[in-house]
């Protein structure tokens, strides 16, 4: 029974890689003593007793009889975390030599298929070596025997509703059965729910029926309608395990439905439901048919009246060809957390983590979440408070009297720590600029804005909170500010981001706004105008201690006064344009210069062939309209006025 609780909705697919090539027949491989001896190495491997596999596993290796004994025998070094001896083991077993019978001297043939796992085991041999230490200080414990680790079997810790209450699942004394003579309620798991008090879990409370019955109930989850989703399978058919759906009224349970045959498809196994914080995504593991191979985790729709959509398969950057189960989807980290064996790792199942990007609603590469969260058995069931900070898992890291289960773990993560650093250069000569001002502003406005300033060689560093977006500026008198961005939202890794400026020199003279033109003799912005005077707007904006005066010219055709004229209107469509769009009226003046500053002179154009191309090009030209600063104010100023 004991096998029941290794991850008790995953018992068929956890076996896929534990081919069984010994034949009935002793004779075919060695001596009827050389078959005990696979026999029992190969039971205590499938009962999870790994110090006794290894025992006999090497003994058969040493007798050369069974060729694929060194693949089975790396396994159980891997769960031991000798990780070093079962890398020499798979690569034995992958490049040997042709494998020759000692007794018979016939040449035997490897199992192609688990060649090929072998090296994924290998790769997992390498990782681990290489990530051994904890990548950042997490502390985790075992929880109580009291509350949490009671009987024969803990499991699939879930958040009810609020981080001060916890469902979890249970194979103890006192579940629900239906004939009590018969069946031993410790190998039966049910749904439990604990509340903590202060800094203590109180006495877990059975679900109890209708939600628990006589066969096996677990992982269950909230909506946030307060419908509870779980895994319901029974000991009778062990090639099936169903989604179930309870309603509440008033604190109470109604009869459990089992979910439509789209999400639980006959003959297979749909398990480990988790709804996100929104309500709106329903997530789950399941082996049915159009997965990536073993069990994938897969996702469904939720609409606003409840109705659960058609679910799809995850990309292949989450599924792969072994087994991934337990999801667990951060809203506010936009992470998807689950469990893998297909991946590198440490061994068995191992808790994964993909960031989900909201632009292009892709899924990133998954990390391993590496030590002390993951270890050389089945680590899974990961679930973590709204602020990163604690959590809990299920692993069967540790063994338990008369069988191998998991156990519920807790965990605490070093405080996340972001910060922000760069230069501020000057764009042409790529020299520091000192005393820059740079303004780090949130862009909900739900911060202040807070303010550092370079230092002699142009650096400047601050730290910045969790889940933020951020505006950056950097400014300096005499130079035209430049921006930037950051976010820190979704991030669950400390981290330093670089940001570096550089900064353009204000020039003296007159700035030609390229694309500002005019109709002849007339003042009117073409559309095209306004779109290059949004520009300026913007310009204006980011830098919010200038003044600037706009400038309109003419060509020389007409007579000088109606030139004036003609330029000073068409300066104010372009200020009053700007001053439309939210910039203050005291930061912005306009001239009219007519003909008096032509870029080319008359004489110049009179050469030309008149009316030619070239000829109303020249006065285009001259038809310009160009902006200068004028004033700039302190910037202890900014953000007092725009």
């Amino acid at each position: 029974m004991k096998s029941l609780f290794k991850v008790p909705e995953l018992s068929k697919s956890k076996k896929k890689d534990s081919i069984n090539v010994v034949k009935d027949d002793p004779s075919q491989n060695g001596t009827k003593y050389d078959f005990i001896l696979y026999r029992l190495a190969t039971s205590y491997r499938l009962n999870f007793d790994y110090k006794h596999a290894v025992e006999y596993y090497k003994r058969v290796v040493e007798k050369n009889v069974y060729p694929d004994a060194p693949y089975y025998y790396g396994l159980s070094l891997m769960s031991l975390k000798k990780y070093k001896e079962a890398l020499d083991v798979f690569d034995t077993y992958t490049n040997g030599k042709p494998f020759v019978d000692s007794v018979t001297k016939v040449t035997l043939v490897r199992n192609d298929s688990l060649v090929k796992v072998s090296a994924k085991h290998a790769k997992s041999c390498y990782f681990a070596l290489d990530s051994l230490s904890p990548k950042k200080n997490i502390r985790v414990r075992m929880m109580d025997s009291l509350v949490f680790n009671r009987g024969t079997s803990n499991f699939a810790p879930q958040y009810y509703l609020s981080s001060e209450k916890i469902i979890f699942t249970s194979a103890r004394r006192g579940g629900v059965v239906s004939d009590p003579e018969k069946q031993d309620s410790k190998y039966f798991c049910d749904l439990y729910y604990t509340t903590i008090d202060d800094t203590i879990w109180q006495r877990p409370i059975n679900f109890g029926r209708p939600v628990n019955t006589s066969l096996h109930e677990g992982a269950g989850v909230f909506t946030p309608d307060e419908v509870m989703l779980f895994t319901r399978w029974s000991d009778n058919n062990r090639n099936e395990a169903f989604i179930y759906m309870a309603r509440t009224l008033e604190g109470k349970f109604y009869e459990a439905m089992k979910l439509g045959s789209h999400i639980n498809a006959p003959g297979y196994k749909s398990q480990q439901p988790f709804v996100s914080q929104d309500g709106k995504k329903l997530f789950f593991s399941s082996n049915r048919p159009g997965g990536k191979g073993g069990f994938d985790i897969w996702m469904a729709g939720i609409d606003d009246n409840g109705f659960i959509g058609n679910p799809v398969n995850l990309p292949e950057t989450i599924n792969t060809p072994g087994d991934e189960v337990t999801p667990f989807f951060h809203q506010y980290g936009s992470t998807l957390y689950y469990s893998t064996n297909g991946l590198p790792g440490f061994g068995g199942l191992d808790v994964f983590k993909s960031q989900l990007n909201a632009d292009d609603s892709l899924y990133g590469p998954p990390k391993n979440m590496n030590s002390p969260i993951n270890s050389a058995k089945d680590d899974a069931y990961f679930i973590m408070d709204k602020k990163q900070a604690k959590g809990f898992f299920a692993s069967d890291r540790e063994d338990c009297p008369g069988g191998h289960c998991y156990d519920i773990y807790s965990f605490e993560n070093e405080p996340i720590h972001f910060s922000l650093e760069g230069l501020v250069s000057d764009a042409q000569t790529n020299d520091p600029i000192p005393s820059a001002l740079v303004t780090i502003k949130d862009v909900h406005d739900g911060e202040d804005p807070f303010f550092v300033v370079t230092d002699d060689k142009g650096f400047y560093t601050t730290d910045l909170k969790p889940n933020m977006q951020y505006f950056l500026k950097a400014q300096k008198i005499g130079y035209f500010a430049d921006a930037n961005e950051v976010t820190t939202e979704g991030k669950s890794e400390s981290e330093v981001f670089t940001r570096d400026f550089n900064l353009n020199k204000i020039p003296s003279g007159d700035i030609e706004i390229e694309g500002i033109e005019y109709d002849f003799n007339k003042a009117t912005l073409r559309p095209k105008s306004m779109e290059i005077l949004d520009k300026i707007v913007d310009l204006m904006k980011l830098n919010d201690n200038i003044s600037i005066e706009i400038g309109a010219h003419t060509d020389a055709r007409g007579n000088d006064e109606y030139n004036m004229k003609l330029s000073a209107a068409r300066a104010k469509s372009c200020v009053d344009y700007i001053i439309s769009k939210g910039i203050a009226a005291k930061r912005i003046v306009s001239n009219g210069y007519g003909e008096t500053r032509p870029i080319i002179n008359e004489p110049d154009i009179n050469a030309m062939e008149a009316k030619s191309p070239e000829w109303e090009a020249a006065h285009q030209k001259n038809r310009r309209t160009a902006f200068k600063v004028t004033g700039e104010s302190s910037l202890n100023l900014i953000n007092k006025t725009k």
